[in-house]
């Protein structure tokens, strides 16, 4: 019996489930119908004390790669199987295509430095090392991939030649027989497609591992979209260039103005000749009729005595077209009058309104009426709020309703007490303010009696008025209605002479 074989019968024997006879003349095993299952699990178990890295790698051919396995324990040996050779490895012998790499036997490390890998190397790369206890030797696996260039990408659309506005669009990309699978990716000229980007599928070629990968698109087709290209990429390890499928996406759709509302045209000049000009996105090529007054003119056609001229659109490029209308001499009337366009195609049409201006075109930004609006209601709210905070701060309410009430303690009045006294200081001090602007007729006739003695004095008399709040009087009964008393007070220049009327 080999070592295979005295392995598989010592993991059979250390199941209660799998072994039942321990005759030792026959030794018969009785396996249940789960017996092998029960035998990989075994087999997994023993080489889980191994840590093997990296656990899967995709080298081109030619590359290099080291593996390394390691146990908790020192060893005393170190063995390598890559494709269906066994290498011994020894340190300190770097002779051969496969040689040691680590730390040392000692410290429980079986590395192996794999120079040059080849094709037929491709699969797994298994470490065997001595185990710490038993008889059975324990393994670790990792899976080296050689990298193998896959075929031209293919791309699979829809017949048709163009497309509209709206469609939706449908492609399939196939990478084939790549080792491993290539990567795909897909682009609309130079921009990466994201949205509609469905997952790749990947399948293996019967009777290999080589494997190969498709991916679907889903997108609506734009007007943006016409003459660009459409591009599937394939990337992958073993090649030094991304490979590409195309196909020139054509889309129709109708005329679509790039500004919008009525459009005037500055700098024109009374007697010279003008022109009127409009810039569409159309395809196909969209056909121009200018109204002007009652005539109707399509392009390319002139009025009778040619005065005016509807040109050919112009095709600028990517679906952009000028359309323009020639004026021989710019009469008043012709600054006065409106024109109108329709430019359409089989798909749709537009209409513009065009009027001429002699005028500079004016500079600076112009804003619309979401702008003008917006402006104006901020500008509402700012002064609405300045208000709201001054009328607050004057009645002392909202964020400054304590402010009475701190005043009042520091001045030692009872809160009910400054309630009232609040409320009676802010009607006297409104009445002062309305006094102040409208002065009474005997303050402005001893103002003016005033004003008179003091020209005629020599001693230079003046006159000072003062308002007096007298203070609140409280009594058991009903307190008396606030009241207001008015001083006049008349001093000179020399000191210790002040003469007080009241």
């Amino acid at each position: 019996m080999n070592s295979f074989e005295d392995n598989l019968l010592e993991l059979i024997r250390s199941h209660p489930t799998l072994y039942r006879n321990k005759d030792k003349k026959h030794k018969s095993l009785i396996l249940k119908e789960n017996c092998w299952k029960e035998i990989a699990k075994s087999l997994n178990k023993k080489r889980q004390n191994v840590e093997i890295t990296p656990i899967k790698a995709v080298r081109r051919i030619g590359d290099e790669l080291i593996v390394l396995c390691k146990v908790p324990y020192q060893i005393d040996s170190c063995r390598m199987i890559v494709g269906t050779t066994s290498y011994r490895l020894i340190p300190g012998n770097q002779e051969g295509d496969v040689v040691y790499s680590g730390q040392g036997l000692t410290t429980g490390e079986c590395g192996a430095h794999i120079k040059n890998i080849r094709e037929d190397w491709n699969g797994n790369v298994t470490c065997v090392l001595p185990p710490q206890s038993s008889n059975i030797e324990v393994t670790g696996t990792m899976r080296l991939l050689v990298a193998r260039a896959p075929g031209d990408p293919h791309l699979i659309s829809p017949p048709q030649p163009q497309f509209k506005e709206e469609d939706i669009f449908s492609a399939q990309c196939v990478v084939p027989n790549g080792r491993p699978a290539a990567k795909i990716l897909w682009f609309l000229d130079d921009e990466q497609l994201l949205e509609g980007v469905h997952q790749p599928v990947v399948t293996d070629e019967p009777g290999s591992d080589l494997q190969t990968v498709s991916q679907n698109i889903t997108r609506t087709i734009r007007a943006d979209d016409n003459n660009r290209m459409l591009a599937c990429r394939a990337e992958h390890e073993a090649l030094d260039q991304p490979r590409e499928a195309k196909r020139q996406l054509i889309v129709h759709y109708p005329p679509k103005r790039l500004e919008s509302g009525p459009i005037t045209v500055f700098g024109l000049k009374l007697g010279a000749e003008g022109k009127l000009n409009v810039t569409v996105r159309s395809n196909p090529p969209p056909t121009a009729v200018w109204m002007v007054g009652d005539i109707r003119i399509t392009a390319p056609h002139s009025t009778d005595n040619g005065a005016i001229t509807a040109l050919e659109p112009l095709h600028l490029g990517n679906g952009h077209y000028n359309v323009s209308l020639h004026l021989a001499r710019i009469t008043k009337e012709d600054v006065e009058r409106t024109y109108y366009l329709q430019v359409f195609n089989d798909l749709g049409r537009e209409e513009f309104t065009l009027r001429m201006s002699t005028m500079d075109e004016p500079a600076g930004v112009e804003l619309d009426t979401g702008a003008i609006v917006g402006i104006v209601v901020a500008v509402l709210v700012l002064l609405i709020a300045v208000f709201l905070g001054v009328f607050a701060f004057a009645t002392d309410r909202w964020c400054f309703a304590g402010r009475g009430r701190e005043l009042a303690k520091n001045s030692g009045e009872s809160d009910t007490e400054s309630a009232a006294g609040a409320g009676r200081s802010r009607l006297a001090a409104l009445g002062a303010r309305v006094r102040a602007v409208i002065p009474r007729a005997k303050d402005r006739v001893q103002a003016t009696d005033a004003h008179d003695a003091e020209s005629q004095s020599e001693e230079k008399k003046g006159v000072i008025y003062a308002e007096l709040a007298l203070g609140d009087q409280t009594s058991a009964d009903k307190p008396p209605p606030p009241s207001t008393e008015y001083a006049e007070i008349v001093y000179t220049d020399q000191p210790g002479q002040k003469e007080v009327k009241e």
